[in-house]
C-alpha cells in the first residue's frame, strides 16, 4: 500500500506515513482482533468473569487494543523501514537510516493525531513503542515458527497476558501468542505492495 503511494511521486513521506497509520488502525478495528481474543479466551478457559462487568470489560478492551496497536505498528514499521526492497534494477536494500528515522517520526505523529491522544497519552505510547522496538531488537528470533501451545518471546505476549488474566498467566500468554500471529499477518497484508517491483516507501 504505502510503497505504491510513494512510488507515484505525487505524495510526500508525511502522507505515506499518515496513510499507513490510518490503514493499520482501520484494519485493527475492522478485523476485531482484540474483542475476538478476549471473548475466545474467556470461553476456552472458562473465565467468563472477564466479561461480566461492562465497564471493566470495556476498559480491558481499551488497554489490549492499545497493546495491539503497539505490536501492529512495530511490525509494520519493521517491514517499511528495515526489510530490503527493490528499487528499479538496483539490489534490494532497506530504507536508509535517516529516511527511516523520519518515516517513524511522521508515522507516530500521524497516529497521535488520528487517535486524538493528549500530550501525556502520546508520550506514553511513544515510550512504550520505543520499548517494544528495543526488546524486539534483542530477540530477532521472536517470529520463528512456534508450536500451537508455545508462547512467543515478545513484549506483546507478556504485557497482554498480565493485563488479561494475571491469575492464569501461562494460558493467557499462549492465547496472546496466537493473537500476535494474527497481528503480524495483518501488518504484512496492510504493508505489502501490490506489485513486486514497486519502489520503497522512501523513494519519491
Amino acid at each position: 500500500m504505502y510503497a505504491k503511494v510513494m512510488a507515484t511521486g505525487k505524495q510526500s513521506a508525511t502522507n505515506a506515513a499518515s496513510e499507513l497509520a490510518r490503514r493499520l488502525h482501520e484494519a485493527l478495528l475492522r478485523e476485531r482482533i482484540v474483542p475476538r481474543f478476549v471473548d475466545s479466551y474467556a470461553v476456552e478457559n472458562e473465565r467468563q468473569a472477564l466479561q461480566v462487568h461492562a465497564v471493566m470489560y470495556r476498559d480491558l478492551l481499551g488497554l489490549l487494543q492499545r497493546e495491539a496497536l503497539l505490536a501492529l505498528s512495530a511490525r509494520a514499521l519493521e517491514i517499511a523501514c528495515d526489510e530490503p526492497r527493490t528499487h528499479g534494477r538496483s539490489k534490494p536494500r532497506p530504507m536508509p537510516r535517516r529516511e527511516a528515522a523520519l518515516f517513524r517520526k511522521k508515522f507516530l505523529a500521524a497516529l497521535v493525531r488520528q487517535q486524538g491522544w493528549t500530550v501525556g497519552e502520546a508520550l506514553d505510547f511513544q515510550r512504550d513503542f520505543q520499548l517494544y522496538e528495543e526488546l524486539l531488537a534483542r530477540t530477532p528470533q521472536a517470529r520463528r515458527s512456534r508450536k500451537p501451545f508455545e508462547a512467543a518471546n515478545h513484549p506483546y505476549v507478556d504485557r497482554c497476558a498480565f493485563l488479561l488474566d494475571s491469575s492464569f498467566l501461562e494460558q493467557a500468554r499462549v492465547a496472546a501468542s496466537r493473537t500476535l500471529t494474527e497481528l503480524e499477518n495483518l501488518a504484512v497484508q496492510v504493508c505489502e505492495a501490490e506489485k513486486p517491483d514497486d519502489k520503497p516507501a522512501w523513494s519519491i
